[in-house]
């Protein structure tokens, strides 16, 4: 809406306003002060969204120039007073995600020997020196047979772990990598992550005691329950994405 169609609006609001309040003297003093109150507020409402629409409310810059959202990050940055723009090295810190099918993984190897002294460094004080679970934290290692049938639904007293419940051996050393240790993310390197790995799953019975992982013999892994896990092809409701 331009500034002189927005001037017009409103002086045609005040007009209508008086006129309303001028007709309603005649009716009485108690209606005039109900009729101009409630007039009034209509006008002041209106007034508030006439102004919203006729004011330009998009930052410029110094130089008078729109910032919108095609305006590089510094300049944003410089206008607002707030952050800075993340560097390369700083993003490629976190866009550390492996995509499905193990794409992504990154370069480096670990053994199921080097994984022993890291796990006991990094993750018995959570999860026990034989992966059994301490208090909150979850057992990591166990292949009860009770729960090879993946009766998980029917009886939630059988204890999920990676060697009899996790689908893909690439996601769990995406979630290590991303998550663990606890209050230390990241501080593994990806080779350390690599044999972490490793060694989990050998633990439970996925991988001989003998094997390095790195990312082609990881994304050859094949968990127990893989395919206990299918995509959701069901019909009928609202699709989801």
């Amino acid at each position: 809406m331009s500034g002189d169609s927005c001037a017009s609006a409103g002086g045609q609001l005040l007009n209508h306003a008086k006129a309303r309040r001028t007709r309603s003297v005649d009716v009485g003093q108690q209606h005039v002060h109900a009729e101009a109150r409630s007039v009034l507020r209509a006008v002041a409402a209106l007034g508030c969204v006439l102004v919203a629409a006729c004011t330009d409310a998009t930052p410029e810059t110094g130089s008078g120039s729109v910032v919108d959202s095609a305006t590089p990050a510094d300049v944003r940055t410089a206008q607002w007073g707030l952050g800075r723009a993340p560097s390369a090295a700083e993003i490629a810190a976190v866009d550390i995600d492996v995509g499905p099918g193990g794409d992504a993984l990154p370069a480096g190897r670990g053994s199921v020997a080097e994984g022993a002294p890291l796990y006991a460094a990094q993750c018995a004080g959570c999860h026990g020196a034989k992966g059994e679970g301490l208090a909150k934290f979850p057992p990591l290692i166990g292949r009860d047979p009770k729960g090879e049938d993946f009766g998980f639904g029917k009886d939630p007293a059988l204890v999920r772990t990676i060697g009899n419940y996790w689908p893909y051996a690439y996601t769990l050393f995406d979630y290590i990598r991303k998550s663990m240790p606890h209050g230390g993310a990241g501080r593994l390197s990806d080779s350390e992550t690599y044999a972490v790995t490793a060694w989990l799953l050998a633990q439970n019975q996925v991988i001989a005691d003998t094997t390095t992982l790195d990312a082609a013999s990881l994304r050859a892994v094949k968990m127990p329950a893989e395919k206990r896990f299918v995509p959701d092809n069901r019909k009928g409701g609202p699709e989801v994405r």
